[in-house]
C-alpha cells in the first residue's frame, strides 16, 4: 500500500515529538498533523482525513476513548490505535468497545509500533501481548462477556456526592453548585474534595474523565 498518513493525539508535546522522531526514517509512514486534546483531535481528523489516528487515553477536553467512540460512530475508514501507558482492564475493554483497531502500551519497541501501524492500515487488528489476556478474559467470540452489575456504585458515592458530581460534569463552580442544590459553598467544596479522594484524581479534568469512563452519572 502507499504512504500511511497518521495523526497523533496526546497532551504531552514530548510524547508527540518522540513518536515523530521514531517515524522520521520510515518512508511509507507520515505524521500529517497532531492534537493536544480530544476535541482538537476530532477537528484535525475532519480536516485531514488520516489513515490512522494514534491516540492517548488521558487527555483534556475529551479522553481518547470518547474520541474513538465518536470517530467510529460515523461512517469512516479511519482506523484508531490507542497508545497508552495504562494496561488496566477497564481501559483495554472500553477501548475495544469504543471501536479501537488496536491497543499498544507506550513502552512498546519501535518495531512493534511500526508493525501495529502496518497491521491496522491493512485492515487488521493489533493488540499487544501485554493486553491479550485481558481480551480473552473479557470477550467471547468477539462479544463482551456479561458482567455482574449488582454493584454499580464501585466508588461508594453517596446520593449527595452523585448530585455534586452531576453538577461538576455540567461545568458548575462550587458557588454555582451551592446555589443549585441549596447548600453552602463550603459544603459543596467538601463534597467535591471527597469525590476527588474517592475517585483517586488530582484535578477537575481527571475527575470528569474518570466519571465519564465509569459512567457514574
Amino acid at each position: 500500500m502507499g504512504t500511511i498518513n497518521i495523526i497523533l493525539a496526546d497532551d504531552h508535546v514530548l510524547v508527540r515529538d518522540g513518536i515523530k522522531s521514531l517515524l522520521e526514517d520510515e518512508e511509507n509512514i507520515q505524521v500529517i498533523d497532531e492534537a493536544s486534546n480530544g476535541k482538537e483531535a476530532l477537528e484535525v481528523i475532519a480536516k485531514n482525513k488520516p489513515d490512522i489516528l494514534v491516540v492517548d487515553i488521558r487527555m483534556p477536553e475529551m479522553n481518547g476513548i470518547e474520541v474513538v467512540k465518536k470517530l467510529k460512530s460515523a461512517p469512516t475508514d479511519i482506523k484508531a490505535l490507542v497508545l497508552s501507558m495504562h494496561d488496566s482492564e477497564e481501559y483495554v475493554v472500553q477501548s475495544i468497545q469504543a471501536g479501537a483497531d488496536g491497543y499498544l502500551l507506550k513502552g512498546a519497541s519501535k518495531e512493534e509500533f511500526i508493525k501495529a501501524l502496518h497491521t491496522i492500515a491493512e485492515g487488521g487488528k493489533y493488540f499487544a501481548g501485554d493486553v491479550s489476556s485481558i481480551i480473552i478474559n473479557n470477550f467471547v467470540d468477539g462479544k463482551p462477556k456479561k458482567k455482574d452489575t449488582t454493584n454499580t456504585n464501585e466508588f461508594n458515592l453517596t446520593k449527595r456526592e452523585k448530585q455534586i458530581l452531576e453538577q461538576v460534569l455540567k461545568g458548575l463552580s462550587n458557588k454555582e453548585i451551592a446555589e443549585e442544590l441549596k447548600i453552602s459553598k463550603r459544603t459543596a467544596e467538601v463534597h467535591r474534595f471527597n469525590l476527588m479522594k474517592k475517585l483517586d484524581v488530582k484535578n477537575q479534568i481527571e475527575l470528569v474523565n474518570k466519571a465519564q469512563m465509569h459512567n457514574l452519572i
